[in-house]
């Protein structure tokens, strides 16, 4: 079960990278960078897949979308200065907790 989980990880890694990508790519302005979102997208997808053979659904998507949320916001306040409200900051704590709920 430890494997599966350092897959979803693995693959929640690279639905990050795909939704930073696809922010650079300016709506398809910038070719690479959406296309490498494109497949940045379809790798996280399939390595999911993967996991959802030997891991509940509700664990496996849940701490996929978990990770994929905290993840995106981190790099887009990193890489494009976008700022979370306290309304926004509450939400991905009480996104943490859901997740850690759920994993027990």
């Amino acid at each position: 079960m430890k494997f599966y989980l350092l897959i979803i990880i693995l693959s929640a890694f690279l639905d990050i990278v795909a939704n930073l990508l696809l922010k650079k790519s300016n709506g398809f302005q910038n070719k690479i960078s959406g296309i490498c979102a494109i497949v940045s997208a379809i790798l996280a997808f399939f390595l999911l897949s993967f996991a959802l053979k030997h891991v509940p659904l509700s664990i496996a998507y849940s701490t996929w979308g978990a990770i994929g949320i905290i993840g995106t916001c981190a790099g887009g306040w990193i890489l494009y200065k976008e700022k979370l409200n306290k309304i926004g900051i509450l939400g991905i704590f009480l996104t943490i907790i859901a997740v850690i709920l759920l994993n027990l």
